[in-house]
């Protein structure tokens, strides 16, 4: 069965979308929505949230819509975050990572780490492994990890993660983060392995959202270009998305990576398995959380 063949299809699940109040979160959103399921989408901003829901059941014609509010640049925060989900929902059926954002300099958060890679690589991290045995009681269940190309030209420096001896540029620190994303999501999908967790990375496209607000000035009007020729609508992007998070051809590839719905070989430094689980636990420490 396909996704569209039943506005049903999700009936009875419970879905939490980071970054839902808008681009590719919410766009998700609503189309989870529409296939029945119960959506509760996370925001920084309370009002833009609460728009954003609105906007949400609106389109959707679906009333299970809630809010939680999370600023992924703070660990008490996601954790706040974890603890709010579950004094609400005994289930998740399935979880889409996908809130992040660039800074044109550099930033460390309230946790003393660089701000991109903290919200963008260990926001994913941290929630999941807070949320984890939900998802696991949830089975079949998902993980959806949104990524992107840029983590080809992705690096990893565990003696200068943060960029303190130098070196930091827009583009370097939205790379790193995301090849975590794909690493993060392969581990994660061995450590899955026979429980019914079906966790995939994709890049969702070129995609003409408010993510490269941060960009320098110097690049907004080549940006503004490209989102009239080259990049494709968040809509289609979250196509995509909801596509992973629903689609049965997606089940037993956990640990893919896909680009326009078709599974793809990442860089060679994501099939790594030592970078993986060497990773795995610096993130664990960064977090608080005990390697596993």
């Amino acid at each position: 069965m396909t996704t569209t063949e039943s506005t049903k299809q999700l009936e009875g699940k419970t879905v939490l979308v980071t970054g839902g109040n808008s681009g590719i979160g919410l766009e998700a959103a609503v189309g989870l929505a529409r296939l029945g399921a119960e959506v509760v989408i996370v925001a920084r901003d309370p009002k833009k949230g609460d728009a954003a829901a609105i906007d949400i059941r609106k389109r959707s014609g679906a009333d299970r819509v809630s809010l939680l509010t999370c600023d992924f640049s703070s660990q008490a925060s996601i954790r706040k975050l974890a603890e709010d989900y579950r004094a609400a929902h005994a289930r998740l059926d399935i979880l889409v990572n996908n809130a992040g954002g660039v800074n044109k300099d550099r930033k460390v958060t309230v946790d003393g780490i660089e701000q991109t890679f903290a919200v963008n690589h260990l926001g994913y991290f941290l929630l999941t492994n807070l949320l984890l045995d939900l998802v696991e009681k949830s089975a079949p269940s998902r993980i959806v990890n949104v990524a992107s190309t840029g983590h080809y030209g992705g690096d990893l420096d565990f003696d200068d993660m943060g960029y303190e001896k130098g070196g930091y540029s827009i583009m370097r620190a939205y790379r790193r983060s995301k090849l975590g994303n794909v690493l993060f999501t392969r581990s994660l999908a061995k450590r899955l392995r026979g429980k019914d967790v079906t966790v995939t990375s994709l890049h969702p496209g070129g995609v003409a959202t408010n993510i490269w607000a941060g960009a320098p000035g110097w690049a907004q009007p080549i940006l503004t270009v490209a989102k009239g020729l080259f990049m494709i609508s968040a809509e289609e992007a979250a196509t995509r998305v909801v596509y992973l998070a629903t689609s049965p051809d997606v089940v037993g590839k956990s640990g893919g990576y896909f680009d326009a719905n078709v599974e793809r070989a990442p860089a060679k430094l994501a099939q790594d398995e030592g970078l993986a689980e060497r990773l795995w636990k610096e993130s664990a420490r960064m977090t608080g959380l005990a390697a596993s």
